[in-house]
């Protein structure tokens, strides 16, 4: 069986967590298995090198980041790499550039183009660990290049791809994905099995384990992603294709996500192209948007609200702000303590009224839902942040999601 092992910041973060780490991968060995692995770097690195170069200037080059950022994960490969071969297990460390990583030149967020992966297989083959820094890569030009925040996800995926791996084992500081925050809800349950359908809404929705990016590659070439704990040896939860259950309950589970603002222009004149001129100035200055809702228009005029990330407030309130005066609207309103609130399950492909009764146990808890976005396999309301807690709280046993006391 070929397996890649992925170990994030904190499974790497000191020198006994790297003893610990090795272990895993010389027992995975001593089974048979052909071992690749990628690693983040140490936990709190990352942000212990962009802050040095802040101190110098906050606006450095990216591609000076680029280069210092990724040193971070070169010291936990080589460090990893060492305390293998103290373990009598042959192993070598590579950067994302001599691992064959080749990406596009978007610095901070490169997309990988493909791997060049035949060297790191005859390693595999004859027994010994390619042990590979995630997170970057390197252009046509040779540059150093990152993928972004929980990159190493992405990269530990697409070397499963390249490899020919059986599945791509993600080690992290928890066991597995829960039906919700268990910090919220401690009578959340842990999830044996999810499809990749049902983890990209998670991962979309705040749930922090796996990057999107990661799932949409394991999904797009069906490379089965093990989320479990480098902390404690138990099974975690496998992200697949749609289980083989002959019924799957009306909901998996309850996600939030405290991260948001909603942001209206009041009164613009209704006529064609008219969110193109709203949406292209604020895709041009990179924010996301989220849940979009157009008013009916009347007497000529429309509203349109959406979301942004949070942090992206300010500057999209700035940016309407001049197109508000360009398009001779009314006026452009905010509000930045809004949350997202969202049930997620391909069962709502079989059972009807799921939502009904998400809207019933909301209005029930007199929660006030302001914004509502819907597909295949999720709900999602935008309500006032203060009202989460109870919301996942009422919506997580109004399913049946809570697990049973023992």
């Amino acid at each position: 069986m070929r397996v890649v092992h992925k170990y994030g910041g904190t499974s790497v973060g000191s020198l006994d967590r790297i003893r610990a780490t090795a272990k895993l991968i010389q027992e995975d060995m001593a089974r048979g298995n052909e071992v690749a692995v990628v690693v983040s770097a140490m936990s709190g690195e990352t942000n212990r090198l962009i802050a040095m170069a802040n101190e110098i200037d906050s606006k450095a080059p990216a591609r000076e980041m680029d280069a210092l950022v990724s040193t971070g994960e070169q010291v936990s490969a080589a460090l990893l790499a060492i305390e293998l071969n103290h373990l009598g297990v042959p192993a070598y460390s590579y950067s994302g550039s001599q691992a064959g990583f080749r990406t596009d030149s978007s610095h901070a967020r490169a997309r990988i183009k493909g791997v060049e992966s035949e060297h790191l297989i005859r390693h595999m083959q004859a027994g010994e660990v390619p042990v590979v820094t995630g997170f970057q890569g390197s252009d046509e030009h040779g540059n150093i290049t990152t993928l972004g925040r929980g990159g190493s996800d992405t990269s530990a995926v697409a070397l499963a791809i390249a490899v020919n791996a059986d599945v791509c084992n993600i080690y992290t500081d928890v066991n597995g994905i829960y039906t919700t925050d268990p910090r919220i809800v401690p009578q959340a349950s842990k999830l044996q099995e999810i499809s990749y359908e049902e983890m990209l809404e998670f991962a979309s929705l705040g749930a922090k384990v796996l990057q999107t990016r990661s799932v949409e590659l394991a999904m797009r070439f069906n490379i089965p992603i093990h989320l479990r704990s480098s902390f404690e040896g138990v099974a975690g939860t496998m992200v697949n294709g749609e289980d083989t259950g002959m019924e799957r309950a009306e909901i998996t589970g309850v996600a939030y996500n405290r991260d948001e603002a909603k942001v209206t222009i009041k009164g613009i004149p209704d006529q064609p192209g008219i969110a193109a001129r709203i949406f292209g100035p604020v895709a041009d200055a990179d924010i996301n948007v989220d849940v979009i809702v157009q008013n009916v228009s009347e007497h000529g005029l429309t509203d349109m609200t959406f979301t942004v990330p949070r942090n992206d407030y300010a500057a999209t309130m700035a940016l309407l702000e001049g197109l508000c005066t360009q398009m001779k609207a009314e006026k452009v309103t905010g509000d930045d303590t809004v949350a997202k609130v969202s049930i997620i399950g391909v069962g709502m492909r079989s059972h009807a009224g799921v939502a009904r009764k998400m809207f019933d146990v909301l209005a029930n808890e007199n929660i006030n839902i302001q914004m509502i976005t819907t597909s295949e396999i999720k709900v999602t309301v935008v309500l006032e942040e203060k009202y989460v807690e109870l919301a996942v709280h009422s919506l997580h046993s109004a399913f049946g999601l809570d697990a049973e006391e023992e």
